[in-house]
């Protein structure tokens, strides 16, 4: 293999390489999102008076 022939295969990999690290980048940051949003919903359905009395006639 030439000289030009090895930098094109080097270059096309670092470009390859490039587009999975930002492929990787978008998940992680949607997770991230996906996580908050959770949390926020989590917190915003909680009650904390609710349940803790209980009003029994018999």
């Amino acid at each position: 293999m030439d000289i030009a022939g090895a930098s094109m295969v080097m270059s096309q990999s670092k470009v390859m390489d490039q587009a999975s690290i930002a492929v990787m980048k978008i998940a992680m940051n949607t997770g991230k999102e996906n996580a908050q949003a959770m949390t926020d919903m989590l917190e915003k359905s909680v009650s904390p008076n609710l349940g803790q009395n209980l009003d029994i006639r018999v």
